[in-house]
């Protein structure tokens, strides 16, 4: 008998999680053994469940602070780190509407099994959700190559979370409370962001952002 695979469902938009629990379970290997909301409740229920495999979007709610928030990467991305630090074994397959660069490059490099984007066919997810299970590793086609051209890749993890900060509007008082940092080291690693992307201002830097479907418009 097939071994029969544990899912832990992360995605802010309950219809969009019915949707894929149904796809899921249709198949009859699949159970879905909870669903998340946001990136705060999805760390909580990893390590309360335990599942085989965590269905992860990226654009979602934070839920910190005791209120759910903007919908953010950041927060898809902090979830991933924060689940992969408490457990290095953890099988976490990203599901985004996102496939511009650097989300893919990014996510693997949080620590990721995969990534599909929601244009994907349902075969396709239940491949992936077997492939990452056994160990492998899967990403959409066409996005193995995806981002090698981006002006971020060349960002550090530390630096792409303040970019992702300051794209989403935050002040550097703001970023250096929430990543526990000084302000003279944001602003240092804010001057780094500059010259590695090649721009001048926050305006430029937020352009960036929604150009590369970072953040919403």
């Amino acid at each position: 008998m097939t071994q029969s695979i544990s899912v832990l469902l992360v995605d802010d938009h309950p219809l969009v999680r019915a949707g894929f629990h149904r796809l899921l379970t249709a198949d009859g290997s699949i159970v879905v053994k909870g669903e998340a909301d946001n990136a705060k409740s999805a760390f909580e229920m990893y390590n309360t469940l335990r599942p085989d495999v965590v269905i992860m979007d990226l654009n979602m709610p934070s839920g910190a602070n005791g209120g759910d928030g903007a919908g953010t990467h950041n927060a898809g991305l902090e979830a991933i780190r924060r689940i992969m630090a408490h457990d290095s074994e953890a099988c976490v397959l990203v599901l985004s509407a996102t496939d511009s660069t650097p989300f893919p490059s990014q996510v693997i490099s949080a620590g990721a099994r995969g990534y599909l984007t929601k244009r994907c066919a349902g075969d396709e997810l239940l491949i992936a959700v077997r492939k990452v299970f056994a160990g492998g590793q899967y990403l959409a086609d066409g996005l193995e190559e995806t981002g090698e051209d981006s002006p971020l890749n060349s960002l550090t993890k530390r630096e792409f979370q303040i970019f992702s900060l300051l794209a989403e509007g935050k002040s550097v008082s703001h970023v250096a409370e929430a990543m526990f940092l000084s302000p003279k080291t944001v602003h240092a690693h804010r001057s780094n962001l500059f010259r590695k992307l090649n721009i001048k201002s926050n305006a430029e830097l937020i352009h960036i952002a929604i150009r590369l479907g970072i953040v919403d418009t």
